[in-house]
């Protein structure tokens, strides 16, 4: 009997055991799991999450993702280099061994592998292949055909992929769109999207929660701006989310008007997207002042009052050589450069600077009846600098510049900055000319700023700076040569330079603007012979009243042009050809002033979407020309032995908005060249074509 009871004991025994076995290992995976799960929401996205590298030897180490079809993200990778063969190693057998195939590392390379510490990088598969058609990814020695460290695919694994969401809910305005495509952790791409821009202040918005409302925020456009949206006509937008904000932090996006709080239309953003991460760049960032307001996706600017001060910090994600602009409007009741009182910050390798300007026209400034007039320094038009400079730095591509002024200056060219009211502000960014002067500015607004400065809580719609990696730049508009031996004669008149297809692509000079055309093109290479007699009609305007519309044409053998503008120095250090003749005084004089003929912009036309254009030819077919109804000036010029082989059409008022003029002995010597160039070409393609037929 007692042996009975005794069995029956370890019976139970048993069972008990099993249980608490089968509860340990219920609660290790689970915690397990919570842990991958910790792992894979740890930071940032990073794609899907594949696991730990397993670690045999050589202190292997690591998190591994999948970023995409083909790439891996290892992040905190380590690994002692002391192996004697060792490489990143692939495979589709079951596991880890001779069967496989080289990884190049992060540089592309198929090296043999260094030390890691502690490293963040990327592995792309060679040749297309895909992670679905391979079972591991090992740290591998060929030598001694050991496995140092290795991670597995599971089964029937889905690599992030870009995804397709709804289309654009038709509620008013017009508002349409295709499906969109969800391209990254970031990125959302909308084609044919349409609205007809007829809202008041309508906006790309996006939020949480099952409908759009106002507890939303803005999106940069395309194009990184924060102003009210433009008209759309079937085109293709890609958005990106600012600062630290992801896809997955969001449930939809909106064209919202935020006057009337309504939804023109809207798309939802569906749960557990399995989307690759976003390549962007972010750089977190903390003003130092209490206030803060987003100007542009790459410029901020905050402020504090102190008694009868102001202390402005701009910070903006700029190029080391360009400059930020922020002040008070010309209006008081909207946002006008013309009239505005302005501070130009901007750095170079040594310093900070804060310059006061007074800006009466949109050009570069220039003397008109012995006044200066244009964009134009305050010391350099009777008034005083009223910025004081306190602090600057130039950290991760971000340019962060204080400074203080007073409310009230005594300066009366400078306008007063109100607490008792809100302020009408003007802001822009761009590149500084080779005389540290601001250049035509690449980004500025279209739309009212008002900032109110005096506010009794604080103000903050600041986010992080992003930047696209390894953006490419726009492609150039098609240059131009005019090499006709027998075009004896060039119309020159202005118009529009164009975005960075542009002049200022085309040249790598900064813009002001405005350029020359001749015979119908922006800034063509010209191709003259010593010898012969050529003649310039001229129709760039003659009234020297006006800063934004008097060019008389130069030649000399200085690209930047504007002679005017230089210094007596620097004058004499450029050799004039022609244009210019010279009073008793030595003072420079031009001689070929003609009526105005300016190509320009339609009505309410946009000029920062001049990029978009693909052609100047097609950019060309946009604009209006109008011709004051005189007959042109008259510029002839003989070339001969004395010149240059390559010399310059310019303004004499205004730098960069000419090019080359290319001196030559014989145009056959061009004939000669294009004919060697079509004979190299042939010899290239010869043996594509056997293989063709």
């Amino acid at each position: 009997m007692a042996l009975g009871n005794k069995g029956g004991s370890n019976v139970l025994c048993l069972r008990l055991q099993r249980q608490l076995l089968l509860v340990v290992v219920t609660l290790f995976l689970f915690f397990n799991a919570a842990l991958t799960q910790d792992e894979e929401n740890d930071g940032p996205y990073r794609g899907k999450y594949l696991g730990k590298l397993n670690s045999y030897h050589h202190q292997v180490s690591g998190d591994v993702y999948a970023v995409n079809e083909y790439t891996f993200l290892i992040v905190g990778f380590n690994y002692d280099g002391n192996g004697a063969d060792t490489f990143f190693w692939s495979g589709a057998s079951n596991r880890p061994g001779p069967q496989g195939f080289i990884v190049p590392d992060e540089y592309g390379k198929t090296n043999i592998l260094d030390r890691y510490h502690n490293k963040d990088f990327t592995l792309t598969l060679p040749d297309r292949k895909k992670i679905t058609e391979i079972k591991w990814l090992a740290v591998y020695d060929l030598n001694s055909q050991n496995n140092f460290g290795d991670v597995y695919i599971p089964e029937e694994f889905e690599p992030p992929m870009p995804q397709l969401g709804g289309t654009f809910s038709k509620r008013s305005h017009n508002v349409s769109s295709s499906s969109i495509e969800i391209l990254d952790s970031k990125t959302i791409r909308i084609k044919d999207f349409t609205y007809d821009g007829r809202g008041k202040r309508t906006f790309f918005w996006a939020g949480v929660g099952a409908q759009p409302s106002s507890r939303g925020s803005k999106l940069p456009d395309e194009r990184g701006y924060l102003d009210p949206i433009r008209k759309y006509n079937k085109e293709t937008v890609e958005l990106e989310l600012p600062g630290d904000k992801t896809i997955f932090d969001i449930d939809w996006i909106s064209v919202y008007d935020v006057a009337d709080n309504e939804n023109y239309g809207h798309v939802l953003i569906n749960d557990g997207l399995n989307v690759p991460p976003s390549l962007v760049k972010v750089t977190k960032f903390e003003f130092s002042l209490p206030n803060c307001r987003q100007l542009h996706k790459d410029m901020q600017v905050s402020w504090e009052v102190f008694g009868p001060q102001i202390t402005f910090q701009l910070s903006g994600q700029v190029a080391a050589n360009d400059y930020m602009s922020f002040g008070i409007s010309g209006s008081d009741v909207s946002s006008q450069m013309i009239g505005s009182d302005v501070v130009v910050a901007y750095m170079d390798e040594i310093r900070g600077y804060t310059v006061d300007y007074n800006i009466t026209s949109l050009a570069p400034c220039v003397q008109v009846l012995g006044q200066n007039k244009g964009v134009c320094r305050d010391d350099v038009v009777g008034g005083l600098d009223s910025f004081q400079l306190n602090t600057y730095s130039r950290k991760d591509g971000i340019n962060t510049i204080s400074f203080r002024r007073t409310l009230k200056s005594s300066d009366d060219g400078d306008k007063e900055i109100f607490l008792d009211r809100s302020n009408y502000v003007v802001w822009a960014f761009g590149q500084l000319d080779s005389n540290n002067e601001p250049a035509f500015h690449t980004y500025y607004p279209k739309s009212d700023i008002v900032i109110d400065f005096n506010t009794t809580e604080a103000v903050n719609d600041c986010f992080d700076f992003t930047k696209s990696v390894d953006t490419p730049p726009p492609q150039l508009w098609e240059r131009t040569r005019i090499t006709d031996a027998t075009v004896r004669t060039f119309n020159a008149y202005l118009g529009p330079s164009g975005g960075l297809r542009g002049y200022q692509g085309l040249t790598g000079h900064v813009s002001s603007g405005l350029a020359w055309y001749i015979n119908g093109y922006m800034i063509p290479e010209l191709y003259l012979k010593r010898g012969l007699t050529y003649t310039f009609k001229v129709r760039g305007g003659n009234n020297p009243h006006s800063p934004e519309h008097y060019h008389p044409l130069v030649i000399t053998d200085d690209p930047q042009g504007g002679y005017d503008r230089l210094s007596d120095a620097k004058q004499s250090e450029i050799r004039v050809l022609a244009g210019v003749e010279f009073t008793r005084r030595g003072r420079p004089k031009p001689t070929a002033a003609g009526p105005l003929c300016l190509s320009r912009y339609p009505p309410s036309y946009d000029r920062r979407l001049d990029d978009n254009f693909p052609t100047f030819k097609k950019f060309n077919r946009s604009l209006i020309t109008e011709c004051v109804d005189e007959a042109p000036a008259l510029l002839e010029i003989t070339p001969n032995i004395t010149w240059p082989d390559t010399v310059y059409y310019n303004s004499f008022t205004h730098g960069n908005m000419g090019w080359k003029i290319h001196i030559v002995d014989s145009y056959s010597n061009l004939r000669s060249g294009a004919k060697a160039l079509s004979w190299s070409l042939c010899i290239i393609l010869l043996p594509w074509l056997v293989l063709q037929y």
